[in-house]
């Protein structure tokens, strides 16, 4: 899925969604995550939910497909009997938010590529991924809502009539996008399972959750089409489109480097910070109560793939240097052949022509330690 702005004149079918590099990659590995179309949902049980994919793709009666799905609460399965076609909506979601977190997380130890057994942590890495999920769920809804692909929504309707901004009057047309049905479904469906619990973690992921959706509503932008003599705007047609995903991601990104570490308050039924020289986390801040681990080594209990056979940089003096990267254990230096396009000219009008060249390029990657197997503390 590639990035693409929202607009109340896009052509149907058109998807928004995240693109994202791939630096900081695994040679070998392969990519798991979005492997279950639930982690946009609930947490998966140890050993993973399952493909979510193949129960959507069920043309059966939709209880079927819904009682087939692994790990969905009760509330869960009454939403998605009643809204089947939604749970393809939310798979595109997951995708467009899968791709988001690995573009995020390509550069640190921790990638993103460990979704199965990661839901359970309190970590500050969970704190995102409940939000960016929760965020994703929005997105694809909303989008599916202007798409015309839900029985249940369509565009906006209250944005109809006419109305005024800083630049004078305009009239509301086109297709704005309907955020409070795709805030209100995913609050729903995504927060349905964590009600069940009453004990912080539960806490913190609805509190995450929250972050995420407004995240969503927080770039929402009005765009506008001019009318009149010669584009001189005398009249204006206007929408509500949401932006690109990757704003999303950006913004919770940040908020994922100014994450809060809470402890629940003494009567169980909220947090406060857990070092009292930072503010209390608004509903907009991300928060966790683990410390992360290192993510070194692999290690099931955490999610941690660790960082064996991972692409390094060299010369970084970041978190993707091979130093950091690595976590001391050194790295494998091989030397590999690849084309890539070179003496680009550009030619009037209006073609960029370039020649096939081949390059001799260094790949570093990390080495394993010395047991290379899973770590668990069970």
């Amino acid at each position: 899925m590639q990035p693409g702005g929202g607009s109340g004149h896009r052509p149907a079918g058109a998807a928004q969604g995240a693109g994202g590099g791939q630096g900081g990659g695994r040679g070998t590995r392969p990519r798991g995550a979005g492997e279950a179309l639930l982690l946009a949902a609930a947490p998966p049980r140890p050993g993973g939910a399952g493909n979510w994919l193949q129960y959507m793709g069920a043309v059966g009666s939709s209880r079927v497909m819904c009682d087939n799905v692994p790990g969905l609460v009760s509330r869960q399965r009454q939403l998605c009997r009643r809204h089947p076609e939604a749970m393809l909506s939310i798979g595109r979601g997951v995708a467009a938010w899968t791709a988001e977190c690995q573009h995020q997380f390509r550069r640190h130890r921790w990638d993103c590529n460990a979704l199965d057994d990661f839901f359970v942590s309190g970590s500050r890495e969970s704190a995102f991924v409940h939000a960016i999920s929760s965020a994703g769920v929005v997105f694809a809804i909303t989008r599916a809502c202007s798409q015309g692909e839900l029985k249940s929504c369509s565009c906006d309707p209250k944005k109809k009539g006419s109305a005024k901004d800083s630049k004078g009057h305009f009239d509301w047309g086109g297709c704005s996008d309907n955020i409070d049905y795709g805030i209100k479904f995913a609050r729903a469906f995504v927060d349905a399972k964590e009600r069940k619990g009453k004990d912080a973690r539960a806490l913190m992921n609805l509190h995450n959750n929250r972050a995420g959706r407004k995240a969503v509503k927080r770039f929402l932008k009005q765009e506008c089409k001019c009318h009149g003599v010669s584009g001189s705007c005398t009249l204006r047609t206007c929408w509500l489109a949401m932006a690109d995903f990757r704003k999303t991601g950006d913004y919770l990104w940040k908020k994922y480097n100014g994450a809060i570490q809470v402890v629940m308050n003494q009567d169980g039924t909220g947090f406060t910070v857990a070092n009292k020289k930072f503010k209390k986390p608004t509903k907009n801040d991300l928060v966790y109560f683990e410390s992360s681990p290192d993510y070194c080594i692999r290690d099931r209990d955490v999610g941690s793939l660790g960082t064996a056979g991972r692409v390094c940089n060299q010369t970084s003096r970041g978190m993707d240097s091979c130093e950091v990267m690595c976590c001391g254990r050194g790295y494998d230096t091989s030397r590999v052949s690849r084309m890539t396009k070179c003496e680009c000219k550009f030619h009037w009008c209006c073609a960029v022509r370039c020649q096939d060249c081949l390059e001799v390029v260094d790949i570093h990657t990390c080495k394993a330690p010395k047991s290379a197997g899973w770590t668990s503390r069970t």
